[in-house]
């Protein structure tokens, strides 16, 4: 796990080795450090992320899990790739693509049915263009895969398509667009790939009203992820003392009046 203080934009030299004295022939060679930056970028919102502790070894997997937190867009959407518009594929690793410090990735978008305009929509927290996106039940954001769909199944269609909104919304700490999405029925106890709710990343980036809209709604600071984290302790490793005392005396006033599970120890 990369907690915030992990992430910050920093800067390592790389490493060379000289030629030997007097052997001008012998041509210096490049030993990469042990880690490394590198830069990601997101066409589709035009945001730009630094990613530090990056090595040779990191498969594209670990990354994709780490971008979850980081970039807040779900494992599910992500297409990552180096250099040409090539994915790479999950199981490869950075040193089997030459990935090397200062180098760029590039997150895409999968583009079927509109998402790329709908996690455009969310980063910006732009709320008409959410509606056109097809966030709620007015027919202006209907899509060509939409109107196949039966009733049954246009109502699993929008409530995935408004939950991932609702994470990246949170991530991004638009208040408005958050309590604008929980309104029309988005639901605080959807997970992503790897069961990280809207509540996890709004604690790590320290979004206080985000934060209070989701427990507000019922958001739950106890539930964990595929990795054991919850909301809360991943707060506290990303050093966000604020959103987890927060959420800590959120939990204990609802289990002091009988509602609500019970909760960790914040210590």
């Amino acid at each position: 796990m990369w907690p915030r203080s992990r992430f910050t934009a920093h800067s390592k030299k790389e490493r060379t080795s000289k030629a030997a004295p007097g052997n001008s022939s012998v041509a210096p060679t490049l030993s990469l450090p042990a880690q490394f930056t590198v830069q990601l970028r997101l066409p589709e919102t035009n945001e730009t992320f630094s990613l530090p502790d990056c090595h040779n070894d990191l498969t594209i997997w670990k990354l994709k899990d780490h971008l979850e937190l980081l970039a807040g867009i779900p494992l599910h959407f992500q297409r990552l790739q180096y250099l040409d518009e090539i994915d790479l594929p999950d199981d490869s690793t950075f040193k089997s693509h030459d990935i090397v410090p200062g180098g760029t990735i590039t997150l895409r978008i999968w583009q079927h049915d509109g998402w790329g305009h709908l996690v455009a929509a969310a980063a910006e927290g732009n709320i008409p263009k959410l509606i056109s996106a097809g966030v709620t039940k007015d027919p202006v954001g209907r899509t060509p895969q939409s109107d196949f769909l039966g009733p049954e199944q246009e109502a699993d269609w929008r409530a995935h398509r408004i939950f991932v909104t609702l994470y990246i919304a949170s991530h991004r700490g638009h208040a408005a667009a958050v309590h604008f999405l929980l309104e029309n029925g988005a639901d605080v106890h959807f997970k992503t790939p790897l069961g990280r709710t809207a509540l996890h990343v709004a604690a790590i980036k320290g979004h206080y009203d985000c934060i209070d809209e989701l427990l507000i709604y019922g958001a739950q600071a106890a539930t964990p992820d595929n990795e054991g984290q919850t909301a809360m302790s991943l707060a506290r490793l990303w050093g966000q003392k604020q959103s987890e005392r927060k959420m800590f005396s959120f939990s204990w006033k609802q289990r002091s009046s009988g509602v609500g599970p019970s909760i960790p120890s914040s210590t």
